[in-house]
């Protein structure tokens, strides 16, 4: 990344902490600059911008956060944040043509990179989130030795709720859990349950009884 790219970037997730907040909460880990696979609920437009800021900014820059393609490539403004700023892996959700979406995905993680996924694969208005996908499960079958890092962003749906323009004055924080793994011959429902409980135990909110 060039020095006024870089700038630029910091001074983005600078706006971000300044409207959101975005304040770092550790949970049985620390920041590190081993390779992770942070996977998080996906509540608004500026999730991947709050985790991102949250990060210690010498972590931040070996993490690429993965991006639907159809939404980043619209308008100069859009294309110019995820190519030059965030370094955003694009990938096609649409599954359009012979492809598959998550080898952009695997092409970063070979490279040495971290990134940051949303497992449930759009946005949801709900404090918790919805059932996750299959893609963490074979990424994490693929990728075995990468650690597992549940995010919990308390508060973004309420900040930047799905169809608005202008934030909502409340805090946000972003809650890192405990690393996990893919157990040998674990099943694939068993673990994306696993890793959504993960990220449901880092919510102050509680699915009732």
């Amino acid at each position: 990344m060039i020095i006024w790219h870089a700038w630029q970037r910091d001074f983005l997730l600078g706006v971000v902490r300044l409207v959101a907040g975005a304040y770092p909460v550790w949970h049985g880990s620390a920041p590190g600059a081993t390779q992770k696979i942070y996977f998080s609920n996906h509540t608004s437009h500026i999730d991947t911008l709050a985790i991102l800021a949250a990060l210690p900014r010498e972590i931040r820059a070996m993490v690429r956060p993965v991006a639907a393609r159809d939404y980043w490539q619209r308008g100069r403004t859009k294309v110019h944040i995820a190519n030059n700023l965030l370094n955003v892996v694009l990938i096609d959700r649409k599954h359009e043509g012979d492809s598959d979406p998550l080898e952009p995905v695997r092409e970063a993680l070979r490279l040495g990179y971290s990134i940051i996924i949303f497992p449930e694969g759009t946005r949801s208005a709900e404090a918790l989130p919805q059932p996750f996908k299959s893609g963490l499960f074979r990424l994490a079958s693929e990728f075995p030795d990468i650690e597992l890092c549940p995010v919990y962003l308390e508060n973004l749906q309420r900040i930047m709720p799905k169809g608005a323009i202008w934030p909502v004055p409340l805090i946000c924080k972003v809650h890192f859990g405990a690393s996990l793994a893919l157990a040998q011959n674990e099943p694939k429902t068993e673990f994306l349950q696993r890793a959504h409980d993960a990220v449901v135990a880092l919510s102050p909110v509680r699915q009732p009884l």
